[in-house]
């Protein structure tokens, strides 16, 4: 049996626990409404932080700190990685298709997305969990080669719209990744992005189990 806990940390940041190590996925806890912390000082514990990419709602700066202070490798592609090893953390950078190696027992691989800026997103591999972090991106047909490539177990997916899916496209994207649960994240923060997540799960129907979390709510997956 194998089990993670994920908590959601408001809008596209999660918390993931397994195994006694600590994954944070875009921390972006300053200035962010919706987030349970009200610092990234109070992030006591972090063994690898991941970053899609630079905008500020996906908490590039936060993930410095916090790689800083306690000692997580950064995790992103290669030239944002490389801006946060001039700011004296330790980097792991990748680039899309590639498969890295972070700590014991965890790798990430870097997945497209489609976004304004350069993005990523990540398959978080947990010693045969996989746990997909769209990024931020729209809706595309190769979305289906990662299912296929990596089983998914949970995916974190947007249905916000405005700057990234909405629910309807969201719902096509579940259908064409195949995971077993789907969360829905980067909706609610900021008034273009309202939405109800309810619309999500009916249009997801039967396709995955749809777990809808509010911000500081934990979700222990099993398998």
């Amino acid at each position: 049996m194998a089990s993670v806990a994920i908590t959601w940390l408001g809008h596209a940041a999660f918390q993931l626990e397994w195994a006694g190590k600590v994954v944070l996925i875009d921390p972006f806890i300053t200035g962010n409404p919706k987030s349970p912390l009200r610092s990234p000082s109070e992030v006591q514990r972090a063994d690898v932080v991941c970053v899609s990419h630079e905008h500020g709602d996906h908490g590039f700066e936060d993930a410095v700190e916090i790689c800083r202070r306690t000692g997580a490798v950064f995790v992103s592609f290669f030239d944002l990685a490389q801006r946060a090893a001039e700011r004296g953390v330790r980097i792991v950078g990748g680039n899309v298709g590639g498969t890295v190696p972070v700590v014991e027992g965890i790798r990430v691989s870097f997945t497209l997305a489609f976004h304004a800026v350069p993005v990523v997103g990540f398959v978080v591999h947990l010693d045969g969990l996989n746990i997909y972090h769209a990024g931020d991106t729209c809706l595309f047909s190769d979305m289906r080669l990662i299912g296929e490539k990596f089983p998914l177990d949970v995916a974190l997916l947007h249905i916000g719209g405005y700057f990234t899916m909405d629910p309807a496209d969201a719902a096509k994207a579940v259908e064409l990744l195949r995971p077993r649960v789907v969360i829905p994240m980067h909706y609610g923060t900021f008034p273009p992005i309202e939405q109800d997540p309810q619309e999500f799960v009916r249009l997801v129907g039967e396709r995955a189990q749809v777990v809808v979390l509010q911000p500081g709510q934990r979700y222990e997956y099993v398998r």
